[in-house]
């Protein structure tokens, strides 16, 4: 398809967009309130861009204001969090009295909020004024205003109301003027919000008059304002818009209010540009209706696997529970039988003791019958029997004196520890495979060493540990080129120790619930520096300007302000001229080996040079001012010629590279850049800016410090004490990275 096809096309689209022509029908489900689950009703826009019917968000704010009541009378539901973590969605019982209350304070002669066609902002809100968005989690604070702060979203309410014609389309919109039998309106005024028939509308607009220059539109129960105004300052209309907050304001606002020091566009420019991007948004999603349609069939397939894979996985784990319950049911029988017999025999044998010492008792048993055993007269008779009977009566008198039970009452022997049984199945996890975390590329740096940082996905289980491993690329060396794995980590970070120089690691790491691993994260890899990291902070003491430089408490930040001695300055330079530069140097210096560091300068700065100086030229340049209201005169070359590039081959005490305006500037002269190639010397200005002295060799490297591209290289003179430099003019700042400083702060 040619371009002039493409715009076309793309001009078709957006005209439909317009006019209306896209289907409302299949649209229900982003015009419903994500509180009370209702298409909207006056729609309020909130910080965070999402919208909720302004009922729902005084509900929410009553919540939380009972929720505050509730808490500091002590009440048993005081658990600590967001409010989000305490409010539930309010009911339709809750909003109906709510709406129901508004109607008795309106009838009382009340501020209450109007929910008619006229319908006004309350000025009247509750003490709590914070409450968790429904849509993106986050405290929403509306502030001292409360809800008159946020802006109704009329674009959204007559979607709503496009939608409601649509559903409705076999009911009319009547003529509010006519006469019994009423007619169905043709159009409604904007002006006069109301609906009128043909004839109804001339009658009341006639030809000649002002309102015959009123605004009609279609038949229609949503009439909006014609010009949205300021809910700061409500006699004023929006007509800029703030890119900070990302909501219309007015001129007050910028001159002295909320959005003073902001920027701010006018409204016809953001609406062009944010017009433009939804429509390039909404085309490129047309144009990728057939990959969508594919990729929605994949999810279905997904869906069939799912359910199929859930029901195979719930059959599984019952035939996995069935063998333990059979197990534990033939354990438990088994051990029952055993106790029970072994009671039996315990008891009989007590039974059987019982009976013997039973018999001991006079005239019972043993010792009644020995009495009348007693009782022969026959000397023959009487032995014959009392030599038996009286060895059963010593062992009578033996287990008397030595009284032992025939056995134990205790069943200890089949007491059963479980505990680590129970454990293990307490251990036993149902939730599946852990998600794999992602390496946070914002937070980590490698340097001599790597600080690694990594985050789960959102709404994700907590993890008892983290395996994070790492290899070197491209290595001939087989021990390193395989995947090294780092100790347990408990936390989101780890430092990984005796990286190589001037080497690219890959990094990924896995997260373990219960035993359970997750997948790998995606691979990341940083390149390591040429040379070891280089420790310093800026020398406050050094040639620092209090007036014009700004120095953070931890000495690791500089920012270039403008003050009265700078408009002070500016009286004695002609046209063509600039005001000199102001420096800064690090704390320690260099006198031998080979150094990195690495710095970020803010993309807004206006001119920044970076780099190394001597400590002779740092003496010429702090104590032996130039008069630098010279047009001719360049703090770079130290001479009065306006350009380094003439003397590049001379060897000098200092290198100092120019970026600004979000650009990095390569002198002419570079070998890395060609002679005379504009597009080749202005380069972006990359992220993270490294530079390598090499003392011994006398060059100076400047790098990307993200991808460790040489920039820009140059021999220096390495004569004395070298020192990194940096020149700030015109707004700028410069922040040391944190390795660089961590070695340095650690003894402040």
């Amino acid at each position: 398809m040619s371009d002039s096809e493409d715009l076309t096309e793309f001009g078709s689209i957006v005209e439909r967009i317009e006019k209306g022509e896209v289907p409302i029908k299949n649209i229900e489900r982003e015009l419903i309130c994500p509180i009370c689950k209702e298409l909207f009703t006056h729609p309020l826009i909130l910080p965070c861009q999402h919208s909720v019917c302004h009922k729902c968000v005084k509900e929410l704010l009553l919540l939380n204001h009972e929720d505050s009541f509730s808490t500091d009378a002590g009440s048993e539901c005081s658990n600590p969090g967001s409010p989000r973590s305490r409010v539930p969605s309010p009911s339709m019982e809750r909003l109906d009295r709510l709406v129901r209350s508004a109607s008795l304070r309106r009838s009382f002669g009340g501020r209450g909020s109007v929910s008619s066609p006229g319908w006004r902002r309350s000025s009247v809100t509750p003490r709590v004024t914070t409450f968790p968005c429904p849509g993106c989690q986050h405290d929403i604070d509306l502030g001292e205003r409360g809800i008159s702060m946020l802006f109704r979203n009329f674009t959204l309410e007559s979607i709503v109301e496009r939608y409601r014609q649509a559903a409705r389309a076999a009911v009319a919109i009547m003529c509010n003027m006519c006469k019994p039998p009423v007619q169905e309106a043709t159009k409604s005024c904007m002006d006069c919000k109301a609906s009128y028939c043909n004839e109804c509308f001339k009658l009341h607009h006639p030809w000649g008059t002002p309102k015959a220059q009123h605004e009609y539109v279609g038949p229609t129960t949503n009439f909006r304002p014609k010009v949205l105004m300021c809910p700061e300052h409500e006699m004023e209309k929006v007509n800029m818009y703030c890119e900070v907050c990302r909501r219309p304001v007015c001129h007050l606002c910028k001159l002295g209010g909320s959005h003073a020091n902001h920027k701010v566009t006018s409204m016809s420019s953001a609406y062009k540009i944010l017009k433009d991007k939804l429509s390039k948004s909404i085309h490129y999603l047309i144009s990728k209706e057939d990959q969508v349609r594919n990729q929605i069939s994949e999810l279905e397939v997904l869906i069939h696997e799912t359910e199929e894979s859930g029901q195979l996985a719930e059959r599984r784990a019952n035939e996995h529970f069935e063998r333990l319950f059979e197990t534990l049911q033939e354990k438990k029988t088994e051990m029952l039988r055993s106790i029970e017999q072994s009671r039996n025999c315990r008891l009989d044998k007590f039974k059987s003791q019982v009976e013997e010492y039973q018999g001991m008792l006079e005239n019972s048993g043993l010792v009644g019958y020995a009495q009348e055993v007693l009782k022969e007269t026959d000397q023959s008779c009487f032995v014959q029997t009392a030599k038996q009977l009286h060895v059963r009566v010593q062992k009578a008198t033996e287990s008397l004196k030595t009284f032992q039970p025939a056995a134990s009452p205790s069943f200890d022997e089949f007491f059963l520890d479980t505990s680590k049984e129970e454990s293990l199945l307490k251990e036993l996890s149902f939730g599946g495979v852990p998600d794999p975390p992602m390496i946070d590329l914002s937070q980590s740096r490698v340097y001599n060493e790597g600080l690694i940082h990594w985050r789960l996905p959102e709404d994700s289980l907590p993890t008892d540990h983290h395996v994070l491993e790492y290899k070197k690329v491209a290595t001939e060396d087989e021990a390193k080129s395989k995947w090294q794995m780092s100790d347990h980590v408990y936390g989101s970070s780890t430092v990984v120790c005796d990286l190589d120089r001037y080497c690219r690691y890959a990094f990924r790491v896995r997260s373990c619930r219960n035993g359970v691993y997750s997948p790998y994260s995606p691979e990341v890899s940083f390149h390591t520096p040429p040379a070891p990291v280089f420790g310093f902070l800026f020398n406050e003491k050094c040639g620092f300007s209090v007036e014009r430089l700004q120095l953070s408490k931890r000495r690791d930040s500089v920012e270039s302000v403008a003050g009265m001695a700078f408009l002070l300055a500016a009286d004695r330079v002609q046209t063509g001229s600039y005001i000199c530069l102001d420096y800064i140097v690090g704390d320690t210096g260099i006198s031998h080996g080979r150094h990195y560091w690495a710095f970020r300068v803010d993309p807004s700065s206006y001119m920044v040079k970076v780099g190394v100086a001597s400590d002779s030229k740092l003496i010429e340049w702090f104590h032996n001012p130039r008069d630098t209201s010279s047009p001719r005169y360049d703090h770079d070359s130290g001479h009065d010629s306006g350009s380094e590039d003439t003397c590049y081959d001379l060897s000098q005490p200092f290198t100092l590279v120019t970026m600004g305006m979000g650009k990095l500037f390569i002198p002419k002269a570079s070998i890395t850049a060609s002679a005379g190639d504009h597009g080749n010397r202005v380069l972006p200005l990359p992220q993270r800016i490294g530079v390598c002295l090499d003392y011994d060799a006398g060059r100076v490297f400047f790098y990307d410090a993200d991808t460790m591209r040489c920039l820009y290289e140059r021999q220096v003179d390495c004569s004395g004490t070298m020192y990194p430099a940096f020149g700030l003019m015109g707004g700028g700042a410069v922040h040391l990275e944190e390795f660089i400083t961590a070695k340095r702060l650690s003894y402040m």
